[in-house]
């Protein structure tokens, strides 16, 4: 596999990434204002927080990820 096409890859996984946290963002912020609304008891709330959590975990280990390919990708 060519340059490019590693470029090409990495470019598309990081568009995922951004999805994903900006995804992750709204859900968190729709899922405090609906659990609000309906009265939900605060370990729902705590729910929500630890998902969001670890989905923003999963997008920072990918961003690094990302970030060692480019270094290798130029040197």
């Amino acid at each position: 596999m060519n340059t490019e096409q590693q470029d090409h890859l990495l470019a598309r996984k990081a568009r995922v990434i951004a999805l994903i946290i900006a995804g992750t963002i709204v859900f968190w912020i729709v899922a405090q204002l609906i659990a609000k609304q309906v009265g939900l008891p605060g370990r729902y709330a705590f729910l929500f927080d630890f998902a969001a959590i670890a989905a923003l975990i999963w997008a920072l280990v990918n961003i690094y990820q990302i970030w060692r390919a480019r270094q290798t990708n130029e040197g």
